[in-house]
């Protein structure tokens, strides 16, 4: 049985307005699989980028040495590749020069098939008065859900 990785990313629904997502493939060698199916990997820092080809990688994701690699190890801050549909490039593309939206990871998995696969969001940054309505909502709902359990 394969255990199931699941990194999420838990600042980014804080931090930004989700607008899409998207489920995309990652170019990885074989120490960083190694590594990402321990559960050893981190995107709690990282972002998504456009080069000068219109191509897309993800930026700052760490994956940590795999432990039993030799003088192949991976980088573990290296840059990688993201794999979606030149379709999705494209509007993903137009998406990111209107100003203030960035592309983030919001979840790092494994599928069925046993491949890597990076959840990115097309987000909008939150302004600081809506990040304290945001933990306004929340202390909220905890102290709702306080009373109601009280009750029963």
């Amino acid at each position: 049985m394969q255990k199931t990785v699941n990194i999420l990313n838990k600042k980014a629904k804080f931090q930004y307005e989700i607008l899409d997502k998207y489920t995309a493939g990652i170019v990885l060698t074989g120490t960083e699989i190694k590594s990402i199916r321990s559960g050893k990997a981190s995107i709690a820092e990282s972002f998504c980028e456009f080069n000068d080809r219109e191509e897309l990688f993800v930026v700052n994701m760490t994956v940590e040495e795999y432990a039993f690699g030799n003088y192949y190890n991976h980088k573990p801050k290296a840059v990688r590749k993201l794999l979606l549909n030149r379709k999705e490039l494209k509007k993903l593309k137009k998406e990111m020069d209107v100003k203030g939206n960035a592309i983030i990871p919001t979840r790092l998995f494994i599928n069925e098939k046993g491949f890597a696969k990076l959840e990115i969001a097309l987000a909008k940054g939150k302004k600081l008065y809506d990040k304290r309505e945001t933990i306004k909502d929340r202390d909220n709902k905890r102290n709702l859900d306080r009373i109601k359990k009280s009750f029963r």
